[in-house]
């Protein structure tokens, strides 16, 4: 029966991504001049299995390539090479063409592999040298019979290795890749063979003389059973020049020797509808069909998106879904012939589904819930890539790993983070030189640090370089006409000019930086997340950019309000205040623009009545309310009619359902079973004025 294994691409993908983020981390943490054995296998073994899953589906593109990084790895676990600095940015080098194949193959695409053939030829260099030297010793320990030309390997499987998932076709094939197809050669040997009325179709009764002729060291082909080491007796001779033909040593009585072009070009489905049928086992026939490169039909990021989850998760969903289905037979049964003496009953019924709706909730959030150290783990090979080219000394300290974030969040962060790390690599840490003359120690520390801070995930990017050059921010921005002379801003108001569109304080461009693109798209992206992001610094000490986020985006903690006859929710987040509006604290300025002063600054007035064309009943301000909230780090007020109340909703995307509006981030469904529009507070702030124009709040004369 033909097995598809397209239906396995996927997994096969995931798996090979996670098994390069494993290489990527060992090489970064491995030390050349004390190499650490254990780190060492473990890169070696996600090579292999890399290699070993792009050979089974067919990305033989992926295999070849791999082989050649297997190859050096192996040499170097084994002793024969000690490992050097030089291998060790090849094989990081590997592991970024590895990923970009990869990918390209995951979306239906063909690989480049330019690149790659390219990093071959490196390593292929490096190999050379120990080829030669293998070859010389290979014919000093065969004296008197000639030079070494190519080996004998008497390959005998135990009857269940095929029980155990390893196929010898597979291993032959893999050995025809590596040593060419003319220069491999297949007998079978059938002298376990039982009668056919004692063969089961599931054990293997066969084994193999393979020759290779070819000048090759054992060690290169090797590898190729040593999964299955354990479970079979496997022997190497070598041959020499005058050693007899493979067709010689073969009796007339056995069959016909069966090239390795024919032996081993089979499709997979061919060999196991064959391995099912006993008689097939007593007359190999040569089977040839293409080598075709294997081909994945592009999946949707939204298709391809999985998490694994712990059982504990798992055990705790099923006993919630449990006690909500006890819960739902006890109302069930109420509900039959009800009268008024079961309301006490009722109403603890209806309690306890509240709170098992509630623990339900919680529990399938946390299945979505994952460490932060997935969103970090990009960091050390940015930090150490971009320190060498800026020659700075920088060390990575990581905290707070195993906070769980949302994944959805945490997939849309990832690029503000790699924004922020790289300001800070550029901008914020100072030469070696610059810092050994103001005392400091030459290596610059970041700090990625993550904890939990009430509903929210609060996420720190901190660094103990010179800090933000407040005068030269405010004369770029002066100079730029993003704000006045005139305008008295405070220290905080000078740090937040960074992140204007277009503003940049590098004196050259560079391709990490000077284009003034990159800060404004930071604070746009987190607040797209419903989240915010502030900077400290002090001169001399290093800056801190703190992002505060939501820990899901599915469901949100809201503040229900009231504008003319419709119901709108504010992320609570967002909210700083709610007060009384009184008209005699507001002020008229240029044109409608009205600005409240509430303590000692001056708040900008927006009426979302105005802003979605509503009718409103009341005119009187006095009977009106202002929620305070902070859009892009400044404040706004919101006028509104009524506070209704505080609850969690459910999020639905409008643009899914909809269409995109302005204003609007989504909707949800009330109690009453009508719609409520949840307010997008960035957007309604923008179409205020942009930060640094006159009308900006600003502190009260």
């Amino acid at each position: 029966m033909s097995v598809d294994l397209s239906q396995f691409h996927q997994v096969f993908f995931e798996e090979s991504f996670e098994g390069l983020d494993v290489m990527e981390s060992q090489l970064l943490e491995l030390d050349p001049a004390a190499v650490d054995g254990e780190m060492v296998n473990t890169i070696f073994r996600a090579a292999h299995s890399i290699k070993g899953g792009a050979g089974t589906f067919g990305f033989m593109q992926i295999s070849d390539f791999t082989h050649v990084v297997e190859t050096l790895l192996d040499e170097i676990r084994s002793g024969q090479r000690a490992i050097e600095q030089q291998h060790v940015d090849l094989f990081l080098l590997s592991v970024d063409c590895l990923r970009s194949m990869l990918s390209s193959l995951q979306q239906g695409e063909e690989a480049e592999l330019s690149r790659a053939h390219e990093l071959q030829l490196e390593f292929e260099k490096i190999l050379k040298a120990a080829e030669q030297t293998d070859a010389e010793d290979v014919a000093d320990d065969t004296p008197g019979e000639g030079s070494a030309a190519g080996w004998k390997i008497c390959f005998r499987p135990d009857n269940d290795i095929l029980r155990t998932g390893n196929d010898p076709f597979r291993m032959f094939r893999e050995l025809r890749d590596i040593v060419g197809a003319d220069a491999l050669e297949i007998i079978p040997c059938f002298d376990k063979l039982p009668d056919f009325t004692s063969l089961n179709p599931e054990a293997c009764y066969l084994s193999w003389e393979l020759y290779v002729r070819r000048n090759i060291p054992v060690d290169e082909i090797a590898p190729v059973f040593e999964w299955v080491e354990d479970e079979c007796d496997i022997s190497y001779q070598p041959l020499t020049a005058d050693s007899n033909t493979a067709e010689t040593a073969v009796s007339e009585d056995e069959p016909e020797p069966v090239s390795a072009a024919d032996a081993v070009a089979t499709e997979q489905h061919d060999v196991d509808s064959e391995a099912a049928q006993p008689s097939s086992a007593l007359a190999p026939e040569k089977v040839a069909v293409k080598p075709a490169m294997a081909k994945v039909a592009p999946v949707k990021a939204s298709e391809n998106s999985s998490i694994r989850v712990s059982i504990d998760k798992v055990d705790s969903l099923i006993n919630m879904v449990g006690e909500l289905v006890i819960t739902q037979s006890m109302l069930g049964q109420l509900g039959q012939d009800f009268d008024i003496s079961k309301l006490a009953k009722l109403q603890e019924g209806l309690s306890q589904l509240e709170q098992n709706t509630r623990e339900l909730q919680e529990s399938v959030m946390k299945i979505r819930m994952m460490p932060i150290s997935f969103a970090f783990s990009r960091f050390p090979r940015l930090v150490r890539d971009l320190g060498g080219q800026l020659g700075k000394k920088v060390e990575l300290v990581m905290l707070g790993e195993n906070t769980e974030l949302d994944k959805t969040v945490m997939e849309k962060i990832g690029d503000p983070l790699v924004h922020l790390v790289r300001n800070s690599l550029d901008h914020g840490l100072e030469t070696t030189e610059q810092r050994l003359a103001s005392g400091k120690p030459e290596t610059g520390i970041i700090t990625l640090n993550a904890f939990h801070q009430g509903g929210n995930i609060v996420i720190e990017i901190k660094d103990d370089g010179a800090g933000l050059n407040e005068e030269k921010i405010l004369q770029k921005a002066i100079a730029n006409g993003l704000v006045s002379e005139q305008q008295n801003l405070s220290n905080e108001e000078i740090h937040n000019l960074i992140f204007l569109p277009g503003f940049s304080t590098a004196d050259a461009v560079t391709d990490i930086s000077g284009r003034g693109v990159g800060m404004d798209v930071v604070r746009r992206n987190i607040n797209e997340l419903n989240g915010t992001i502030d900077v400290t610094s002090v001169a001399g000490e290093g800056s801190t950019f703190t992002i505060r986020l939501p820990l899901t985006l599915a469901i949100l903690d809201g503040q229900l309000v009231k504008v003319a006859d419709e119901t709108y929710i504010f992320p609570l987040v967002s909210i700083v205040e709610s007060i009384q509006l009184d008209k005699k604290f507001i002020n008229n300025i240029t044109g409608s623009r009205q600005v409240m002063q509430l303590r000692d600054e001056y708040i900008p007035i927006i009426r979302l009545d105005e802003v979605f064309s509503l009718e409103r009943s009341a005119e009187d301000c006095d009977e009106q309310m202002l929620v305070v909230v902070e859009s892009d780090n400044e404040k706004i007020g919101l006028v509104v009619d009524d506070l209704l109340g505080q609850q969690q909703v459910v999020i639905k995307s409008l643009e899914q359902n909809y269409q995109r509006v302005d204003g609007i981030s989504g909707a949800t469904i009330l109690g009453d079973g009508t719609v409520a529009l949840i307010i997008d507070i960035s957007s309604i702030g923008r179409g205020y004025d942009t930060p640094g124009s006159s009308n900006n709040s600003g502190k009260a004369a």
